[in-house]
């Protein structure tokens, strides 16, 4: 692991305890998984940490693991100018309780992102200011990136444009 991340994860650790739950590695990647309550409060002092600052939020976007018992996660990307490293963060939710605390008040650009996670995946980020579907009509009742949800569609659920 990079010295410079190595750091980082551990003063995450030791700012957030319990809710840092895994960190791990992956093709010279650093995951920190994060419990939701913590997910504010980590993204804040990534971004204003004075030793490796990470002032860009390059990325938020939610996956369905469908089988796992957390069957929802989002990601969150950040990148550090100063010292030109990445760092990942997770945070997990069951599908009865898929709501996160929106980062849009420490990282505005967030906002677009979990707009798009809400209306594909459907994992709702409380606090957003303007959370609704961005491509899907608002009174569409599905998740298409959801993997359950039936390749071809869902017959009637939308009205398509006629041919001809």
């Amino acid at each position: 692991m990079n010295p410079v991340i190595e750091k980082v994860v551990h003063t995450l650790r030791e700012r957030l305890g319990d809710a840092v739950e895994e960190v791990r590695e992956f093709r010279d990647d650093v995951i920190v998984v994060v419990d939701r309550s913590a997910i504010v409060e980590a993204v804040t002092w990534l971004r204003d940490n004075e030793e490796c600052p990470f002032p860009l939020c390059e990325d938020v976007f939610a996956l369905d693991a469908y089988e796992r018992i957390k069957r929802f996660e989002v990601n969150y990307h950040f990148f550090s100018i100063k010292e030109h490293v990445r760092i990942h963060l997770k945070v997990r939710v069951d599908e009865d309780d898929a709501v996160i605390p929106s980062i849009t008040g420490v990282f505005p650009g967030a906002g677009w992102y979990e707009r798009e996670s809400y209306d594909m995946i459907g994992v709702e980020f409380s606090g957003h200011p303007d959370l609704r579907r961005m491509y899907m009509p608002e009174e569409f009742e599905y998740f298409p990136m959801r993997k359950d949800y039936p390749l071809m569609g869902i017959p009637g659920a939308l009205p398509l444009p006629k041919r001809g």
